[in-house]
């Protein structure tokens, strides 16, 4: 098998212009976005209070995930990320399944956040059609993407920092009210209200990881975004550090403040949890801002999202897996090609807005998150066999950052991985998620065996 540099060397020509702070924000822009603001609620419905077990538990795995990513995205910064990994530590055929498994399940992240987008807009403009909003934002996020990497760093930030502070504001706002002005119907009593902390058992927490795993969704995106660092090895290991510790603070004390403040069965769908907290406390005007906070978070995540999906089409192309003009670059290093095929995404979101506007937001969860969770799984099962290969291959030497605990926290991480995406099977929410996601790698499978094996073979 060739050396990790041959294919580092085939996804080189992108500008690297992105410092640690941007990375991080990158990461967190991605992950807080329609998971946290709207799929909370669902999480919420179907665990209860215990849901904070739930997006504790889908924590631990994103820690465990983000070690083991560091480790090998340190020893090699590449946009390929965890699929070059796979490729070359695993096998091709590893490789070519994790990067168009992770590419679709994206597109789809994209298309279900700009969805949201559509929803949020509804509180100011109910008369306005949905899939006018997603067609808008759409072209927007697409322009800003196609621009250059610079920009859509600068974007991302301040989009990620505006709403870091919404949650900060948010946590503060209600811990006030919790504490201080104590409130009728207000307090962590509520957590053991309406048939306990376990209104649907313990079978309800584990249900509710699967929506927490979603939320976490896109801390991968550092290790993608290695590629175009100034200082990759630097960046990547500062923003692997920051970053999980606040996603962690963030999502599990703003849901333990919105439990407290409104009953669990009351959380509601119709709209962000978040609005409907301010709407509880009646504090002008800040129903309104808040909404408009979640919308920012909304189209933080598309652009994130958008993103590591076109990085990782390029990758793809790069590598011989997809056509040629995916992999080029313009003249300030984007690919547009990539980009422009990533907005599949926003293309199914308009058309089942038009169709099913109703359910159109858990039909796009549901079919993304299971590439999405076969790309966790797999960056488990990588490190298996990077670090043997990588000691083997390197000896006397030692990495720059280790994940902790391994074997032992690998095998868990995969093991926990494995469970969510089987659990997907036995729930009337998500049971489409590995009815869709199965066959799909079955066909990615055929498609290499066919196409691309017989010709890496010749070559």
């Amino acid at each position: 098998m060739a050396d990790f540099d041959s294919i580092q060397q085939r996804e080189t020509g992108l500008s690297q212009q992105l410092n640690a702070a941007q990375m991080a924000m990158i990461a967190i822009g991605g992950a807080i976005g329609t998971g946290l603001f709207m799929g909370s609620a669902f999480a919420i419905g179907v665990a209860g209070p215990s849901v904070l077990i739930s997006y504790a538990i889908g924590a631990l795995i994103g820690l465990l995930l983000m070690g083991c990513l560091a480790e090998m995205t340190v020893a090699h910064p590449t946009s390929g990320s965890f699929g070059a990994y796979a490729e070359h530590y695993i096998s091709p055929l590893a490789g070519f399944v994790v990067r168009y498994a992770y590419w679709a399940a994206v597109v789809l992240a994209v298309g279900m956040e700009v969805t949201a987008v559509g929803k949020y807009m509804a509180y100011w403009f109910p008369a306005v059609d949905q899939w006018v909003w997603v067609a808008l934002f759409s072209i927007v996020l697409a322009a800003v993407n196609a621009t250059s990497v610079k920009a859509f760093g600068q974007v991302e930030y301040v989009f990620s920092m505006i709403k870091v502070i919404a949650i900060v504001a948010f946590i503060l706002i209600g811990a006030y009210v919790i504490f201080g002005t104590r409130p009728e119907g207000v307090g962590f009593a509520n957590y053991t209200a309406d048939g306990g902390f376990f209104p649907n058992g313990l079978w309800g927490t584990w249900v509710g990881v699967i929506v927490a795993i979603f939320s976490y969704l896109n801390l991968e995106s550092i290790a993608i975004a290695a590629g175009e660092a100034e200082k990759p090895k630097q960046a990547v290991t500062t923003a692997f550090r920051t970053t999980v510790l606040r996603l962690v603070l963030f999502y599990l004390l703003s849901l333990a403040i919105m439990l407290a403040i409104v009953p669990w069965n009351h959380a509601g769908t119709d709209k962000s949890p978040f609005v409907k907290v301010m709407e509880i406390l009646n504090i002008p005007g800040a129903a309104g801002v808040l909404n408009f906070v979640v919308l920012l978070a909304s189209l933080s995540a598309m652009n994130s999202q958008l993103y590591v999906t076109s990085r990782m089409m390029f990758s793809l192309s790069r590598g011989g897996y997809a056509p040629k003009v995916f992999g080029k670059l313009n003249h300030r290093g984007v690919p547009l090609g990539a980009i422009a095929v990533s907005c599949l995404g926003m293309c199914v979101a308009m058309v089942l807005n038009v169709w099913k506007p109703e359910q159109s937001l858990e039909l796009m969860m549901s079919i993304a998150m299971f590439g999405a969770m076969f790309a966790w799984f797999m960056v488990f099962v990588t490190h298996l066999f990077f670090r043997p290969r990588w000691q083997r291959e390197h000896p006397g030497q030692k990495l720059e950052f280790r994940m902790w605990g391994f074997p032992v926290f690998t095998l868990l991480g995969a093991l926990l991985m494995a469970g969510v995406i089987v659990t997907t099977l036995f729930t009337k929410e998500f049971h489409t998620t590995t009815l869709v996601g199965v066959p799909f790698l079955l066909a990615l499978i055929v498609i290499y065996a066919l196409w691309y094996r017989p010709r890496a073979t010749k070559a």
